[in-house]
C-alpha cells in the first residue's frame, strides 16, 4: 500500500529518494534526468512558487512515486511534470493515483485543465523516427504504441491527445501534447 503526501523541501531524505526515483524511471529512456545532480535539480525546481510536489511513500516511509504540476494561463491550466513510478512500484496504480491526487489538488486551487508533454525519443509508438510534416494529424489520427509508451497510460487516465510537436527532441522525435479537463465545462 501507499499514501501521498506533499513533498517538503525540508525533508532532505525524502528529497533525495524522489531525485533517485527520477532516475530510475526514466533510465535509458532520456537523457534529462540521467544524472543524480540532474534529477536533484528538477526535484528542488518543484518547490518553486505555483507548483504542487506530491509523493507516493509505502508502508515503509520510502518514496515509490512522484507528481509535479506547474501552474499555466493564471492558473486555469496546469502542466503534469513530472510523473514518476520507481519501475519496483509500476502497474501496482501509483500512477494513476498521483494523476488523480494532482486532478484534486488543482481542482483545489480553481484550475480546469491539466495538460502534459510525453516526448517520443525512442521511436515507441508510431509518430517517432517517421516526418510528421505536412500533416501531423494524419498521423495522430493513426497512432499506435509500439513498447508501452506513457501515451497509452495517460489514454487510460482520461487525457486525449491534443497535439504534437514534430522533432521537439529531434528529426524524428516527436512531443505528444495531452490534456484532461478537471472541471466541468461551464
Amino acid at each position: 500500500m501507499f499514501h501521498i503526501t506533499d513533498l517538503s523541501p525540508t525533508d532532505h531524505a525524502l528529497v533525495e529518494q524522489t531525485a533517485e526515483v527520477l532516475m530510475a524511471a526514466f533510465r535509458g529512456l532520456t537523457d534529462t534526468w540521467a544524472t543524480i545532480d540532474l534529477a536533484r535539480e528538477e526535484v528542488a525546481e518543484s518547490f518553486d512558487a505555483d507548483r504542487i510536489s506530491r509523493v507516493a511513500l509505502d508502508d515503509a516511509g520510502r518514496v515509490v512515486g512522484w507528481i509535479g504540476g506547474i501552474s499555466e494561463y493564471g492558473g486555469n491550466a496546469w502542466e503534469l511534470h513530472p510523473l514518476a513510478v520507481h519501475p519496483d512500484a509500476q502497474g501496482r496504480g501509483v500512477g494513476r493515483a498521483l494523476v488523480d491526487d494532482l486532478e484534486a489538488q488543482v481542482l483545489q486551487r480553481g484550475g480546469a485543465t491539466i495538460y502534459l508533454f510525453t516526448d517520443d525519443e525512442t521511436c515507441r509508438t508510431s509518430l517517432g523516427g517517421v516526418d510528421l510534416y505536412p500533416d501531423p494529424w494524419q498521423h495522430i489520427n493513426r497512432i499506435s504504441n509500439h513498447d508501452n509508451h506513457p501515451y497509452g497510460f495517460y489514454l487510460r487516465c482520461g487525457f486525449v491527445i491534443t497535439g504534437v510537436i514534430p522533432d521537439a527532441s529531434g528529426p524524428g522525435k516527436p512531443d505528444i501534447l495531452m490534456a484532461r479537463r478537471v472541471m466541468r465545462a461551464g
